[in-house]
């Protein structure tokens, strides 16, 4: 069994010994704030905050149970849209809008205005992928190319076990291609250049058509080593090998004419370092994890050693980029992604501390007086934001008011670590729907905090099931991307945004590419991101952030955000309508393989999730594909299946029994990756269905999705989650 924890009385907390000796010892040294001032500051404040807390989330159900009469009174009668609409403001689930209003975000970092790229999403649990992700500021193009599918493995260039020149060869031409098109030269082009690249005199041999795009470069022993070029305010940096001595991959030496021995695009611009949806953190001993990761990271000093091809790596930070500007300047660029953090939302709370009525702390409130008070061990090297600001995202807030208690947790950690008013910057997550519906109310809440929007198509549909869930029979999950409201959503996101001011101030996002293997195929669909005027997007990888920074070469965003601004803005009734399927025709193989999809997806992510305190990871799809699964994948799933189970488009028994069969599937799927073999030894479920906890934590999920708040997993994941810790 589980030592059991301990807990230390302070002020009017009791506090997890693990979390207190971390912020006792870990956190505070170093800083202004004693330990008298930060858990007397943090006591007085969730004391006030977490009844306030309390009451949302009691106002979440009672506009829940309002709508689900609503449609229950209704249910014989052909839907009225035009009373839908009316009964919705009555509530007040649709506020009044208020005049146009430009977001007053200060001290805001160029990566978060003016520079537009992909944004990583990285758990904060895992210190490998924290650093990767982190150094994934700039990233090798060869390295992306070569093994990615991007290059067919065709006439020879396959990948293999060892460098294949007839690969490289062919990563060769496709950047020869890249560069005329991102930075053509004058009367010459890339692909045919027959003279290498040199500075004579201080002047590069070559001439480029734009000028402006040459930025500056490198030298080594006298030698030409690299050449910095700007283009749509994204660096790539090539560099040359004129000794062939870096080219360790090819035991035959540098085979390009050029001697160019790679091309690094500046990649991942800002990185969401995630206590949230990709993590499993259900105590103090899990949150910890998290937090002294984070605290490294404000540091600088957080590393990883793991063993790679038979030798030992120690992972570090990378340092900044130096180079030479051709006025003989010194040019400093950021060496690392933005790094930003997600607390959790307003739901969870934690046992880590207990309040003085023996209640669990609110886990967002928990989350941003200690993820807050690590930043300012950065505000001293400014190894992160250069503005000394800090970038929390908030996810899962319903409407305005969540907004202004939000605003409310924040101005109560500046008042304790002695900030300035608007420090803590907020990223706000429109993946509700009374968040959605209320957009522009909710960012001029937070106006003076905001520096990102962003949606996100799986919770957001999650929540699109699950207040509709009288409604009827919702359409499949494969039909929702084509839905009126899904479309409205999207472009509504960007139209607020614009109309609020945020070009050149702040980010519009989009979600994740969930493919982490299939690139050719991101690189066809995700360019529609930056051509919807996001000027970032998420990615699951740095290979996948190289890639997509192409798609910021060949979109201007910020030019394309003045043509948006002219078009009709996205139409209300259509981001209202509800995606239902009114008299459903499915055939039997239909509903199947809905279901066997839903649930093999569900058991996939929940197995990891429940027996190896894995919040996110690629887990295979019914036919192999692995898909980054994380708490909005399992949410959507799940919520459908409950969905149809209400409306009698498939039973009980019917869903058990393909529970059963997918089980089966992903324990084989489980023994066989070879991504599983570092965690602790699998425990199939399809052995003892009765005794498996995430067998039945995934049963749970569906049979009893209905009843979930807002159709959350977090609340069954951690009850079982624990149960599964306790021994």
């Amino acid at each position: 069994m589980k030592k059991k924890e301990k807990f230390v009385k302070i002020f009017n907390l009791s506090v997890s010994s693990v979390l207190l000796n971390f912020v006792n010892k870990e956190l505070l040294p170093g800083t202004s704030v004693s330990k008298k001032q930060f858990w007397k500051g943090f006591s007085d404040a969730v004391h006030f905050l977490a009844p306030k807390n309390k009451k949302l989330l009691e106002i979440r159900e009672r506009i829940q149970k309002s709508i689900d009469s609503f449609h229950l009174e209704r249910k014989s009668k052909s839907f009225n849209f035009i009373e839908y609409k009316r009964f919705l403001k009555k509530i007040d689930y649709i506020k009044n809008v208020g005049p146009n209003f430009k977001i007053q975000t200060k001290n805001v970092d160029k990566e978060i205005s003016s520079i537009c790229g992909p944004q990583l999403v990285c758990p904060v649990s895992n210190a490998r992928f924290l650093l990767n992700a982190a150094n994934a500021r700039w990233v090798s193009l060869y390295d992306s190319l070569y093994g990615s599918n991007i290059i067919p493995e065709t006439k020879g260039a396959v990948k293999g076990k060892t460098y294949n020149p007839i690969r490289g060869k062919e990563v060769i031409e496709y950047t020869r291609e890249l560069l005329d098109r991102y930075i053509p030269l004058k009367n010459r082009s890339w692909k045919n250049l027959d003279i290498v690249p040199n500075i004579i005199n201080g002047k590069l041999n070559i001439e480029l058509k734009n000028k402006k795009q040459l930025t500056g470069y490198k030298k080594n022993n006298n030698r030409l080593s690299s050449l910095l070029f700007k283009n749509n305010n994204l660096h790539i940096d090539i560099l040359f090998d004129h000794n062939e001595k870096l080219e360790i991959n090819n035991p035959e030496g540098n085979q390009d004419p050029l001697k160019i021995h790679d091309v690094i695009l500046e990649s991942a611009i800002s990185t969401i370092c995630d206590h949230e949806d990709s993590v499993a953190a259900v105590d103090a001993e899990d949150k910890v994890v998290g937090y002294r990761n984070w605290l490294l990271l404000m540091k600088g000093s957080l590393s990883s050693k793991f063993s790679k091809k038979g030798k030992i790596i120690n992972r570090k930070l990378n340092p900044d980029r130096e180079y030479r500007s051709f006025n003989n300047q010194k040019i400093k660029l950021h060496g690392r992604s933005l790094l930003l953090n997600r607390n959790v939302g307003h739901l969870m709370t934690n046992h880590a501390i207990l309040l003085k009525d023996g209640s669990e702390c609110p886990e967002g409130i928990l989350d941003a007086f200690i993820t807050s008070t690590a930043c300012l061990h950065d505000f001293k090297r400014k190894g992160n934001s250069r503005v000394n600001s800090i970038y929390i995202v908030k996810p899962k807030m319903h409407g305005p008011e969540e907004c202004e208690f939000t605003n409310l947790i924040f101005s109560k950690v500046e008042r304790v670590l002695k900030l300035k008013p608007n420090q803590i910057l907020c990223g706000i997550m429109d993946e509700e729907r009374r968040t959605s519906v209320n957009l522009k109310e909710c960012i001029r809440i937070l106006k003076k905090r905001v520096f990102f929007i962003n949606t996100g198509f799986l919770d957001r549909t999650g929540d699109e099931i699950h207040t509709s869930m009288e409604t009827g029979p919702m359409v499949l999950k494969g039909d929702m991307k084509s839905t009126k409201w899904i479309n409205a959503y999207e472009n509504n996101n960007v139209d607020i945004g614009l109309i609020c001011g945020f070009s050149g101030k702040a980010q519009i996002g989009k979600g994740m590419w969930a493919m982490p293997d299939l690139l050719k195929e991101m690189m066809s669909q995700k360019i529609s991101h930056p051509q919807s005027g996001a000027n970032c997007a998420w990615v699951p990888s740095p290979t996948a952030a190289s890639l997509h920074a192409l798609h910021y070469h060949e979109v201007d965003v910020f030019a394309l955000h003045k043509k948006i601004k002219k078009r009709k803005s996205a139409d209300l009734n259509h981001l209202i309508t509800i995606p239902v399927s009114h008299n459903p025709k499915w055939s039997k193989q239909t509903i199947e393989r809905e279901l066997k999809n839903n649930c093999q997806g569900i058991l996939g992510y929940v197995v990891r999730w429940i027996d190896q305190s894995v919040g996110c990871s690629k887990v295979p799809d019914i036919n192999g594909i692995g898909l980054m699964e994380d708490r909005a994948t399992c949410r959507i799933s799940s919520q459908l299946i409950a969905n149809w189970l209400h409306h009698g488009v498939c039973s009980k028994k019917q869903v058990l029994e393909i529970m059963k069969k997918m089980a089966k599937i992903v324990d084989f799927q489980n023994l066989k990756d070879s991504s599983m073999k570092g965690q602790d030894p699998y425990q199939p479920m399809a052995v003892h269905f009765e005794k498996s906890v995430a067998f039945k934590a995934a049963c749970d999920l569906v049979f009893h999705g209905k009843y979930q708040p807002s159709g959350y997993t977090e609340p069954l994941l951690h009850f079982n989650r624990l149960i599964k810790k306790s021994v």
